[in-house]
C-alpha cells in the first residue's frame, strides 16, 4: 500500500528527514528486509490457474496442471513510437510541429493530430509516440521521414563493502586515487533513468556541496508528494513520465497505488541513485558488521537528476516511449552520464535493441556515457541484452563477503549455510525432509526445521512453513545466490548439494536427527570467492555475436544500500543483480569522466575493458556462480573492473558515428537514407560492402564462424607517455592459430594513433567447435592494455555443438 505524506512540501521535508533517516537492508526482489535476492521483479505471468478437473473425470493419462491463458490487454489505440532520426531543426517548437503534420496526414485534422500525440522527442533526437489505430501506423510507417516504427514495449527494472573491494580508498581521509583526484566526482551531473527517488535519505545530503553547475538546464517539478524543495545541491533534477505507460494499460497508474511524482515508490531507483552517487554516511548499523562501517556511493559528490520512467506496477515495468522521453530530457538538460538499469527480458531481434540503443546512440554521440544491465536472464548461453557497441554494458559479481549462518548437527559437526537470520539462536530442534514426506510435510512442520532438496522439483516457500508452525527452511541448491522472501525473524538457510548431502546423510542414519541454528555472521576478505552472479546475463549476443558482451563486472550482488520507508516492516522493496551492478560503474564512468574530459565514451569503456581484472582483489580466478567452473569473457567481458587502473590505461580503442554507423550496416540493414536521417549529416554513409562487422573498433575480438584465415583490423590511440612502444604479448585460445602485425607500435609527437591486424586460422582444429577464450595485450612495460579474445570455428554452417 502506498505511504501516504500528509503535509506540506515545506514542513513534511523537515519532519521526513527527522521520522525517518536513514536504514538500511540488503538487496533483494520484493523481499523481507532480511533477505537478499538475486533478481530484479518479474513481469507479471500471462498464465493463472484454471482449477482441474476432479479426478474421476480424467483418464489416467490425464492427471496434469490446467493453464487457462490469460489474453493481455490490448488497447482500441495502442501506443506507436515513431523515430525519424537527427533533429531538422534547433527550435524544438518547430521539431514537435514537424510531428503533428506528419500525424495530420494521416489522421486528417490538427485537432486529431493533438490529440493522438503522446511525446514529441525534439531535443536530443526527432521522433513522437502516439496512440494510433494499428492501420493508422502501419500508414506513417511508410512516411518518407519515418526510419523505424517501435512497438512501445513494456520493459523491466533490470553500498559499504563495494568500494573497499574494488581498491577505491577505504577512508574519506586518503589522499590518493581517482575519488582524490576527482574531488569526489564534484561537478559531474549523473541522470538516473529509474523508479524515483527517496530524497530525505541521508545518502542525498548535500552538506558541504558546491553550487549547481552552470550548464544545468533541468529542473525539480511539483507533483504528488514531491515540490522543488524536496531538491537540493546534491538532487537537482527530478522528473516523471507516465503518458506512454498509462495509455498501454488496462487501468492507469493511480494516486492510491503508486506516487504520479518523481518519489520513489518500490526503493528500485533510490537504491541506484545511492550507489552510484550517494553521500557518506557513517557509523552504519547492521548485525555481523563493524560499528565503524561507512556508506557511500562510487561518485559522493557528484548531483543526481532522476527521471522517473519505471513505475511499481505488475512487478515493475518502464515503458518505451517514456524511457525515450526521459533520455530525450536528460541530453537536453545536461547531464554527464546516464545510467539506465532497465531493459527487455530477452533479445529476440534488433527491434527489442532499439528499445534502448537508439536513443542512447544519440547520448553517446554528444559526449554522453550510457551504462546498461547485461540482464538478468542468465546464466543461459547468450541471454545477454543491451548488446549495442555504443552502450557499456555491465555483468554483476559477488562481493567479498558472505552472510554465513551456522547449522550444528546433533553429531557436533558444524557446517555453514548462507542466510540473513538475525533472530535468537534456535537450540536442537527435529529437522525433516521434504524428501521422505513428499507433499504432505505441511502436516507435520509444526515445531520442526524442514529441509528441502529445491533441484528438479517445485519450490517449498518459507511463507508456507511458517504458517504451518514449521520454525526454519533450509533450501538445499546450486546455485545459492538467488533468494526466495522469507519472513522476518525466521530462519531462511541456503546450502549448496554438498553441504545438503551430508546433512541429509546425518538424517538417515541417526534415529532422532536434530539441528541447531545459530545467527548469521559476516565473513569479508580473501577467503570468499568472487563470484559471476548466476542471473546476471551472459554472452555472445544472439543477434551479434561478433560484438563481445557484456563488457565489464562490478558487484551487483548482497551489496548494502539505503531502503525507503515502508508502512509494512515485514515486506521490503529492495533489488540485486545487474541494475546493482550497473550504477558502480556509472559512478566510476562519472569520476573518470572528470579525470579525462576529452575521452569520448568509448575510450571510458576501453579504459575500463582493457585494464579489467580477470581475478578478484586477491589474485583468485573469477568462477561462474552457475556452473561452479572458471568465469570467462561472456560471462565478465573484460572481466571486473579496476577503477584506479582505468584511469591510466596507456592505450584506448576510440570509437565516434562512423565506427557505430559501420555496426548498423553490417547488422542492422541500415541504408545510406537512414544513416543520413540518423546524423543528419550527407557526407555519412554505409560502408563499403567489403567492410566486416569484425572491423568494429570495440576493445575486444570475437569471431564467431572461423572456416579458414580470417583477417581483423583494430585502431588504438595513446592516451599515455607521448613517445612509447608497445608490444604485442598473446594468449591464443586453445588449438588456434593468433598473429599480430606489425610487431611493435611506435608513438610519437606525430603519431598518436596506430592500426594493427591480428590473423587468426583454425590450427588444429577440424570441427565445429564451441568457443575458446584468450586474449591479446599491447605492453610498453608499464601499461598492459588487454583485450579479450574469443574464437569459434564453423566448418560446417549451421550446426552448432
Amino acid at each position: 500500500m502506498k505511504k501516504t505524506l500528509r503535509m506540506d512540501c515545506s514542513f513534511r521535508l523537515c519532519f521526513v528527514a527527522i521520522a525517518f533517516g536513514f536504514v538500511l537492508i540488503m538487496n533483494g526482489t520484493l523481499s523481507s528486509a532480511t533477505t537478499p535476492h538475486e533478481a530484479d521483479p518479474p513481469l507479471a505471468s500471462n498464465f493463472a490457474f484454471s482449477p482441474a478437473p476432479a479426478p474421476s473425470e480424467m483418464d489416467d493419462d490425464e492427471f496434469l496442471i490446467f493453464y487457462e491463458p490469460v489474453l493481455p490487454f490490448v488497447p482500441e489505440f495502442p501506443v506507436y513510437i515513431f523515430y525519424l532520426g537527427e533533429r531538422k531543426h534547433d527550435d524544438p517548437k518547430l521539431v514537435t510541429q514537424s510531428h503533428l503534420e506528419i500525424l495530420k496526414s494521416v489522421l486528417g485534422s490538427e485537432e486529431a493530430a493533438n490529440k493522438s500525440i503522446i511525446y514529441s522527442y525534439h531535443h536530443g533526437f526527432s521522433g513522437f509516440a502516439a496512440k494510433l489505430k494499428p492501420a493508422e501506423a502501419e500508414k506513417l510507417k511508410n512516411h518518407p521521414e519515418v526510419i523505424m516504427l517501435v512497438e512501445n514495449r513494456k520493459l523491466v527494472m533490470q553500498t559499504t563493502r563495494t568500494w573497499d573491494y574494488l581498491g577505491q580508498f577505504s577512508t574519506p581521509t586518503s589522499s590518493k586515487g581517482l575519488l582524490h583526484e576527482t574531488n569526489m566526482g564534484s561537478g559531474a551531473i549523473i541522470g538516473v533513468i529509474d523508479s524515483g527517488i527517496w530524497p530525505e535519505s541521508g545518502v542525498f545530503d548535500d552538506n558541504g556541496y558546491g553550487p549547481i553547475p552552470k550548464h544545468w538546464k533541468g529542473q525539480c517539478v511539483s507533483a504528488d508528494q514531491f515540490c522543488p524543495a524536496d531538491c537540493n545541491n546534491k538532487l537537482i533534477g527530478a522528473k516523471y513520465y507516465i503518458d506512454g505507460l498509462n495509455a498501454d494499460l488496462e487501468r492507469s497508474v493511480n494516486s492510491s497505488t503508486e506516487y504520479l511524482s518523481p518519489r520513489d515508490h518500490n526503493g528500485h531507483g533510490t537504491q541506484v541513485s545511492s550507489t552510484i552517487a550517494g553521500s557518506f554516511i557513517s557509523n552504519i548499523t547492521l548485525p555481523g558488521l563493524s560499528s565503524e562501517s561507512v556508506m557511500r556511493g562510487g561518485a559522493p559528490k557528484a548531483h543526481i537528476a532522476m527521471y522517473k520512467a519505471c513505475w511499481d506496477v505488475e512487478g515493475g515495468l518502464c515503458s518505451v516511449a517514456d524511457v525515450w522521453k526521459a533520455i530525450d530530457e536528460a541530453i537536453h538538460d545536461g547531464v554527464d552520464v546516464l545510467s539506465v538499469s532497465i531493459g527487455g527480458t530477452v533479445l529476440q531481434s534488433l527491434d527489442v535493441e532499439i528499445d534502448i540503443a537508439i536513443p542512447a546512440l544519440h547520448a553517446v554521440n554528444k559526449g554522453i556515457p550510457v551504462v546498461s544491465p547485461a540482464g538478468n536472464g542468465g546464466a543461459r548461453f547468450s541471454s545477454v541484452i543491451n548488446i549495442s557497441p555504443w552502450i557499456l554494458t555491465v555483468a554483476a559479481t559477488t562481493l567479498d563477503r558472505s552472510f554465513s549462518t551456522l547449522i550444528t548437527l546433533g553429531n557436533n559437526k558444524t557446517l555453514l549455510g548462507q542466510s540473513l537470520y538475525t533472530g535468537p539462536e534456535i537450540g536442537f530442534t527435529d529437522v525433516i525432509s521434504t524428501n521422505d514426506h513428499g507433499l504432505g510435510y505441511e502436516q507435520i512442520a509444526k515445531g520442526k526445521v524442514i529441509m528441502h532438496f529445491s533441484l528438479g522439483t517445485p519450490p517449498v516457500m518459507p511463507d508456507i512453513v511458517h504458517k504451518n508452525g514449521g520454525i526454519g527452511l533450509i533450501t538445499v541448491r546450486n546455485p545459492i545466490d538467488s533468494r526466495d522472501e522469507c519472513p522476518e525473524n525466521f530462519p531462511c538457510i541456503y546450502l549448496d548439494l554438498e553441504a545438503g548431502s551430508e546433512i541429509y546423510f546425518y538424517m538417515q542414519t541417526t534415529s532422532s536427527p536434530k539441528i541447531k541454528i545459530s545467527p548469521y555472521k559476516t565473513i569479508i576478505g580473501e577467503r570468499v570467492v568472487s563470484k559471476v552472479g548466476d542471473s546476471s546475463g551472459r554472452g555472445p549476443s544472439s543477434f551479434s555475436p561478433a560484438i563481445l558482451k557484456p563488457d565489464i563486472a562490478a558487484p551487483g550482488v548482497t551489496l548494502l544500500t539505503p531502503r525507503i520507508p515502508t508502512d509494512d516492516d515485514t515486506s521490503e522493496f529492495a533489488y540485486s543483480g545487474t541494475s546493482m551492478a550497473t550504477p558502480v560503474i556509472a559512478g566510476i564512468v562519472a569520476l573518470l569522466k572528470i579525470s579525462h574530459p576529452n575521452w569520448s565514451p568509448a575510450a571510458i569503456k576501453s579504459a575500463l575493458v582493457t585494464t579489467a581484472m580477470k581475478t578478484d582483489p586477491y589474485g583468485e580466478r573469477l568462477t561462474d556462480g552457475t556452473n561452479y567452473k572458471e568465469a570467462d569473457s561472456f560471462d565478465y567481458g573484460g572481466g571486473l573492473v579496476n577503477l584506479e587502473k582505468a584511469t591510466d590505461p596507456g592505450l584506448v580503442y576510440d570509437m565516434d558515428m562512423n565506427d557505430y554507423i559501420h555496426y548498423l550496416c553490417s547488422e542492422a540493414f541500415y541504408t545510406d537514407k537512414k544513416v543520413l536521417a540518423l546524423t543528419g549529416n550527407v557526407t555519412n554513409k554505409c560502408p563499403s560492402s567489403s567492410s566486416s562487422i569484425l572491423d568494429v573498433n570495440v576493445p575486444s575480438i570475437t569471431i564467431p564462424d572461423i572456416k579458414r584465415n580470417v583477417t581483423v583490423t583494430r585502431t588504438v590511440t595513446n592516451v599515455g607517455p607521448v613517445d612509447s612502444v608497445y608490444k604485442p604479448v598473446i594468449e591464443a585460445p586453445l588449438g588456434f592459430n593468433v598473429a599480430v602485425s606489425p610487431e611493435k607500435l611506435v608513438f610519437n609527437n606525430g603519431t598518436k594513433n596506430a592500426a594493427f591486424t591480428v590473423i587468426v586460422s583454425p590450427g588444429s582444429h577440424r570441427s565445429n567447435t564451441a568457443f575458446y577464450f584468450g586474449s591479446l595485450t599491447w605492453s610498453d612495460g608499464l601499461h598492459n592494455v588487454t583485450i579479450p579474445v574469443s574464437l569459434r570455428t564453423r566448418f560446417i554452417d549451421n550446426l552448432f555443438v
